[in-house]
């Protein structure tokens, strides 16, 4: 077995065509014959480079839409036999199949396909790639004679060994391809499978299923390695699910590394925003909101967010489910804060936030609710995102007043935000030029009473006239009373305690106007 292997003729097919001319280039300047498949062969013959078609290698037309191309023994001959066994050697002769020493494929796109919204039953059928992982799995089985390329970040290296070798590559380097050729077509076939899973038993029918998978499969490439986790002595890295989506794959703008705590509260601040139809700012400090504000403007609710707590909000992230403009961007740019999340930034806000280098800022693609994922010793715990939303047509009015107008409007913005503070759980808001505003948060306490007088005691803004949610129910009506104490003049909870009759008994003592909506919002971790 020699260390050293020449690379003479390389199949190339794929989906992600990113630094592809440039490392086909490398090849062909090292006399390597290029073969190809469709998109693929025309990119490189745009490029001006010579093709051999796989068509033309096999002697056999592409066929069934594209399904069928590669799947042949010339080509999979060509691939799987081993260089040193005499047999395979005369065999390969016998039937004129010629030596392939690299195979350069990525695959389709199957879970971004799969995730998109509106997606059709027969487009994700569609997208399940075949020949891709077959080469794969020849190409990395045969790794002593074939070097398999599935990802695009090794081209660069790959171009540096070759250059350095006289187009050969070393063994150490062939190993570590094939096994992350059979990483990548393990995490492939999790994708499919799980996708699959999720699905009504009768294809193609809209409804899929809600029940939970039977076999729990977590398998995820690692995107980055990070400096540390929570704290320096706690290792992390990064793993991403494929969709392309959510906080995992925004796309960094500027600013210093993303640390393991700034993508835990980034991803708290932007499931808050998109709580919210109306133009929505939140200011998040160690998973919890310390300000969340509501405008016609980014800057009109950034500055209701910042108003609400200032204090906390010193070192935070903020999260913002619009456009982020100039003039937003100038008033963020006056606080020192960790990261910034948003959809899009027109090019007068980068300019803004530019002045300051180590601020983070990412552009995000929104992902779909997903099901969550947590690690308990020996095991692990699954469930469905809670996305439900309350609608005001589901509320009780559970007391002898009523909310008004403007009352039930501040209870519906405070239950949206309660949702995503740790429990237990007081939020006290108001609403300010007609827009939701934050104006205590107690988060996290022991005990109910705790959270109620917690969030009075982190309120920076008048309490008198508030609003307040609770993101469950009250076991005694002592937390009510506080509330009111403290001068809100509303109450959300879900109700549902055996001692109802008395909290609302005590609301209409205190002259509160509560509703119940049937719903309980417990974050616990």
């Amino acid at each position: 077995m020699s260390d050293q292997k020449v690379v003479r003729r390389a199949l190339l097919s794929v989906t992600d065509k990113t630094g592809l001319v440039e490392f086909a280039k490398t090849l062909a300047g090292f006399g390597v014959e290029l073969v190809s498949t469709g998109g693929t062969s025309k990119a490189l013959r745009d490029a001006g480079l010579t093709v051999l078609d796989v068509a033309e290698l096999t002697g056999f037309p592409e066929m069934l839409d594209g399904r069928v191309k590669t799947l042949h023994p010339v080509v999979h001959g060509g691939i799987l036999h081993r260089r040193g066994d005499p047999a395979h050697v005369r065999a390969v002769e016998e039937h004129g199949i010629g030596a392939i020493d690299m195979v350069v494929v990525n695959l389709y796109a199957f879970e971004k396909t799969a995730s998109r919204e509106g997606v059709k039953f027969e487009e994700i059928i569609e997208n399940i790639d075949i020949g891709g992982p077959s080469m794969l799995r020849s190409a990395a089985k045969n790794f002593e004679d074939v070097a398999v390329v599935t990802s695009v970040q090794d081209y660069a290296s790959l171009t540096e060994e070759l250059k350095a070798n006289e187009g050969k590559l070393s063994y150490k380097t062939r190993w570590q391809l094939a096994r992350k050729a059979f990483a990548t077509t393990a995490a492939y076939d999790v994708g499919i499978a799980s996708t699959l899973e999720a699905m009504p038993d009768i294809p193609g029918e809209s409804a899929k299923t809600t029940e939970l998978p039977a076999t729990l499969r977590v398998i995820a490439p690692r995107k980055a390695s990070l400096r540390y986790g929570e704290n320096p002595h706690q290792s992390a890295a990064l793993y991403v699910d494929g969709s392309g989506l959510g906080i995992a794959d925004a796309e960094q703008l500027q600013g210093k590394e993303l640390s393991y705590n700034n993508l835990v509260d980034l991803d708290a601040c932007w499931a808050l925003v998109s709580e919210f139809d109306a133009c929505a700012v939140a200011i998040i400090k160690h998973t919890n909101p310390c300000g969340v504000g509501q405008g016609t403007t980014v800057e009109e609710a950034y500055l209701r967010a910042l108003a609400a707590d200032p204090v906390s909000a010193f070192g935070g992230v903020i999260g913002i489910n619009r456009i982020v403009d100039g003039a937003a961007a100038v008033e963020i740019a006056k606080l020192f804060v960790e990261a910034v999340v948003a959809p899009e930034f027109t090019p007068e806000a980068l300019a803004a936030l530019g002045t300051k280098k180590n601020l983070r800022v990412l552009r995000i693609q929104p992902a779909k609710p997903s099901r969550m994922i947590k690690q308990i010793s020996g095991g692990y715990l699954v469930q469905d995102e809670d996305s439900a939303m309350v609608q005001p047509d589901q509320l009780t009015v559970a007391t002898t007043r009523k909310p008004t107008e403007e009352e039930l409007k501040a209870l519906l913005f405070a239950w949206r935000v309660c949702k995503h503070v740790k429990s237990n759980a007081i939020v006290y808001a108001r609403l300010d030029g007609g827009f939701g505003q934050t104006v205590g948060v107690g988060a996290g306490q022991m005990s109910r009473v705790d959270a109620a007088r917690f969030g009075a005691m982190k309120a920076a803004l008048p309490l008198q006239g508030t609003v307040a949610a609770s993101d469950a129910f009250f076991p005694f009506p002592d937390g009510l009373e506080l509330i009111a104490e403290s001068g809100a003049t509303a109450v959300i909870q879900p109700g549902g305690s055996v001692r109802d009759p008395e909290v609302i008994a005590a609301a209409d003592r205190l002259g509160l106007a509560m509703v119940l909506t049937g719903m309980r919002h417990f974050r616990h971790g």
